[in-house]
């Protein structure tokens, strides 16, 4: 036996993390734009990591599977994900199709938004993506409820960690990639290809098979 047993469900953790996080989706493209912009990058980070390490702890206590056991709650999150997932990217769109979309990293022509408004938006895009709730919540509590007594902390802990990793690596690098967004096209491709991806996600989300778990008997 293993002197560190921790050790897997941690690096399992990490690893499944990672890899659910690191898709493209709202909450990302929310920190990677308050990056470009350079708007209370710190604030949104921070924010994110809050929400998803909450998210993970409560999956793991138990909030996924009481989701996965009532359809009418599936329902809900599938929904309103749909919904919200459409209404981002209408709002992408617009922007890539305005004249004067381009809002610039250094200053440009809006005015920063104060802290309060910063963390209010990045609480909505985070609160309601569907995604938190069908990934973080119920993929990753189940994942962690399958390991061994005692280990799904540890199993917690490691995605906690990947969430943490992956959002001030984004924060900090898209900060990296100011000067190149200070052109107005590069605003455009951007927009265009989050009202692309918001649209692909909204459309899987419906039309994807999403089965509640039958209780044990």
């Amino acid at each position: 036996m293993s002197s560190f047993p921790w050790i897997s469900p941690l690096l399992q953790g990490f690893g499944m993390g990672a890899g659910l996080i690191m898709a493209i989706g709202a909450q990302n493209a929310h920190v990677l734009r308050a990056g470009l912009r350079r708007h209370h990058v710190a604030l949104t980070v921070a924010a994110c990591i809050v929400v998803d390490v909450l998210a993970i702890a409560a999956g793991v206590a138990g909030m996924g599977a009481l989701i996965q056991r009532h359809p009418a709650l599936l329902a809900l999150a599938r929904w309103g994900g749909v919904a919200f997932l459409a209404w981002y990217g209408w709002g992408a769109a617009r922007r890539a199709l305005r004249n004067d979309a381009a809002l610039l990293a250094y200053g440009g022509r809006t005015a920063p938004p104060t802290r309060r408004a910063a963390l209010a938006a990045v609480l909505a895009v985070s609160l309601l993506n569907p995604h938190m709730y069908l990934d973080t919540v119920v993929l990753l509590g189940a994942l962690g409820g399958q390991q061994p007594a005692g280990m799904q902390w540890w199993f917690a802990a490691g995605a906690a960690a990947a969430s943490t990793v992956w959002f001030v690596a984004l924060g900090c690098g898209a900060q990296l990639l100011a000067p190149w967004f200070a052109r107005p096209r590069a605003w455009r491709v951007l927009d265009a290809l989050v009202a692309a991806v918001m649209g692909a996600l909204a459309l899987t989300l419906a039309f994807a098979p999403l089965a509640a778990s039958a209780p044990s008997a």
